[in-house]
């Protein structure tokens, strides 16, 4: 049954990270053509993060009050559409932070409810990384698709408001015929659905237990999510600035393609993985990762070794992804799981891009790429910390 229900979300993995494999590593070269300088550009994402932030929880409110997330998942998906045009069409500062707000806000929300409503309705039995696998296997075709495509090529903000127009209109189809019972805040029932609240607690993880979010093992792992993320959020601003500005490269498409197949065994295998060593140890391998790439980025800038850096994504995002939102399922139970997916993207996502963008450009300007990465690596040491912390912590009891 459950593998059944896992086979129904997939489509709209597929689409929703096609159209993240245009905003990713395009977006910020998109604001760049119209003219922005680093600082306007880390400030302008700083911006739409922000609003990225609230827009999950505004989303999370209607789908509390519909108790379905159909309507909510079809209009934060086509929002970005909307958005696009008058962004590259009416240039001005106000303009463009108003829209990328609108931008981030919409497609921010469309992935936090599908994660929410995924792993609501798979249960605690069910495989998240092997249904979100096929995310990443679309937004490496859609990446290679781009980099050698004869047509609109990406090298522009009017091409590149095309592709993401054309795409996320695709996106809204799936969600359109999903069946409505797996669109509803309540669980299917299905037989040995260990998400059920008569589930025997002897019989349960210790990380599937519920756990109050104000307990040192939550705060600690929030804490770890956040610094993981800050560390990172320059990889989906300014690493494709620095490609093609430093290193002079044309293969942003292929080297953001190699990063996403790193990650794709590792989404194979996560819940092995998260059963085995529990979510806190490999966050902190995740961290170790982190370090370790944004160290190569600023003391070895050869191809060669940045070819093999985008391998490293695999415990940047292929093990952090599906570890933090078993994480959160952990905390929050079927009822609240749209809040909590909704605390993840601002803690994981929103406030930490929002905080490394506009910190990322001003630090550029100033002091140049390097710096930028040496900075951010000593955050992503610092999440490992916490890490070995709440290890510490849980020790002693």
């Amino acid at each position: 049954m459950t593998d059944n229900i896992e086979r129904k979300f997939i489509p709209s993995y597929i689409l929703m990270f096609s159209v993240t494999a245009v905003a990713a590593p395009y977006l910020s070269i998109l604001i760049r053509d119209l003219g922005y300088s680093p600082s306007w550009i880390g400030i302008l994402l700083g911006i739409s993060e922000a609003a990225g932030i609230s827009g999950p929880f505004l989303f999370g409110f209607w789908v509390d009050k519909t108790g379905n997330y159909r309507a909510s998942l079809v209009v934060s998906c086509i929002m970005p559409a909307f958005a696009i045009i008058p962004l590259v069409t009416w240039i001005h500062p106000v303009v463009s932070a108003v829209f990328l707000a609108l931008l981030a806000a919409s497609s921010r929300s469309c992935i936090s409810m599908l994660d929410a409503i995924t792993t609501i309705q798979i249960g605690k039995s069910g495989n998240y990384g092997r249904i979100r696998v096929w995310g990443s296997i679309s937004f490496i075709v859609v990446s290679l698709m781009l980099q050698w495509t004869p047509f609109f090529k990406p090298v522009n903000a009017g091409n590149i408001s095309l592709w993401m127009i054309a795409i996320s209109v695709l996106a809204v189809i799936p969600f359109l015929l999903l069946p409505s019972a797996l669109l509803k805040t309540s669980v299917i029932k299905r037989t040995n659905d260990t998400d059920s609240e008569d589930s025997n607690s002897q019989n349960k993880d210790p990380d599937e237990k519920n756990i109050s979010l104000f307990s040192t093992y939550a705060l600690c792992g929030f804490g770890i999510i956040f610094l993981s993320r800050v560390a990172m959020s320059i990889a989906y601003t300014y690493f494709p600035l620095y490609v093609t500005e430093i290193l002079n490269w044309n293969m942003l498409g292929i080297l953001v393609a190699l990063a996403a197949v790193a990650e794709v065994p590792m989404f194979f295998i996560s819940s092995r993985l998260i059963r085995r060593f529990g979510p806190i140890p490999l966050m902190v391998l995740s961290s170790i990762g982190i370090v370790v790439r944004l160290l190569i980025w600023a003391f070895l800038p050869y191809k060669s070794i940045i070819i093999f850096s985008q391998l490293l994504h695999s415990l940047c995002y292929g093990i952090f992804h599906p570890t933090a939102v078993y994480f959160v399922s952990s905390v929050f139970s079927a009822k609240n799981r749209g809040t909590g997916m909704s605390i993840y993207m601002a803690v994981g996502m929103g406030l930490p891009s929002l905080i490394g963008n506009m910190l990322g450009g001003v630090i550029i300007d100033t002091a140049g790429y390097k710096t930028l990465f040496i900075i951010y690596a000593f955050i992503a040491a610092a999440s490992a910390l916490v890490g070995g912390f709440t290890r510490f912590s849980e020790s002693g009891k």
